[in-house]
């Protein structure tokens, strides 16, 4: 388990580990662009869009004097609305996301973007909630109090190592009670059957986003030959190659974008933030501007 704790915690539950736990998921969400959810919605924001005439009601300190004077006609100026859309996490936090082959868990990372992220969307003034696809009914709805995406962080820090995937059943509840259109971060490996077909069913209503954890032993496990090995999560134990992939990647890359979904696919030894950074702002979730 490449140094994993056996009595299930990411490294020790001390002070210090937790506040460097802390000072990393802060540094990613300063590295990270201003935010979450720029808009194109006209309204009371920080960026000029345009002037229009005043119309009774408008308050006196939107007046645009400069083309009032131009024009003879009272004008007033309109900003760039920011749309305040909730931001939902779903986390797997099922046994095959611990098992890893570097020195940074699928778990740990997910942990990790996940926390840059939140934070960068309060930045924005969107409100941050998290859902565990696991056995545990973790879930906070969202709120803009960054003491409370803190906690959810570290509690999540403990994990199982028998624990099952849920996505499929997390997202069927989840859906019905989303009355607004969403925000939604899956980040997951995407170990669990018809995971892509539940992501893809949310993508229609909402908008959705999976980061998808990938350990280089998923990919190929050079010189190894065959081998006999055991599911993480149901104890299933297998006959493989190991220059077999566990999971079609085309197959799940090509069907998360027929369903509208964008996928970024993150590898655990390999540095993800340039591209993080550049899919959070192609697909028009990120403010533009950096810290």
């Amino acid at each position: 388990m490449s140094g994993r704790d056996p009595h299930g915690l990411l490294g020790q539950v001390d002070p210090l580990p937790a506040r460097k736990f802390v000072i990393a998921v802060q540094k990613l969400a300063d590295d990270l662009t201003y935010g979450l959810d720029g808009s194109r919605y006209r309204g009371s924001g920080i960026d000029y869009v345009q002037s229009r005439p005043y119309a009774p009601g408008d308050p006196i300190k939107s007046m645009d004097w400069r083309v009032t004077a131009r024009s003879g006609k009272y004008h007033v100026k309109e900003y760039e609305a920011q749309r305040r859309y909730p931001a939902w996490f779903l986390i797997d936090t099922s046994a095959s996301m611990v098992i890893s082959s570097t020195r940074l868990s699928k778990y740990e990372l997910a942990l990790r973007t996940a926390g840059g992220i939140a934070l960068a969307c309060l930045d924005r003034m969107s409100p941050v909630g998290v859902l565990g696809a696991g056995d545990s009914d973790l879930r906070i709805e969202p709120s803009l109090a960054k003491d409370l995406v803190l906690q959810w962080l570290l509690r999540l820090r403990r994990y199982r190592l028998d624990e099952p995937t849920r996505i499929v059943q997390r997202l069927a509840q989840l859906r019905p009670t989303l009355k607004a259109r969403s925000l939604v971060f899956v980040l997951s490996d995407l170990h669990e059957v018809d995971a892509v077909h539940a992501i893809a069913m949310l993508a229609q209503q909402h908008e959705v986003a999976v980061l998808q954890l990938q350990d280089p032993a998923e990919v190929t496990l050079r010189g190894s030959g065959f081998l006999r090995a055991q599911e993480a999560e149901s104890g299933r134990g297998f006959v493989t190659s190991g220059r077999r992939q566990l999971l079609d990647q085309s197959r799940i890359t090509n069907a998360l974008r027929r369903g509208g979904v964008g996928h970024l696919l993150i590898r655990t030894d390999e540095p993800f933030l340039p591209r993080l950074r550049l899919f959070l702002r192609s697909r028009g979730i990120a403010g533009r501007g950096a810290r």
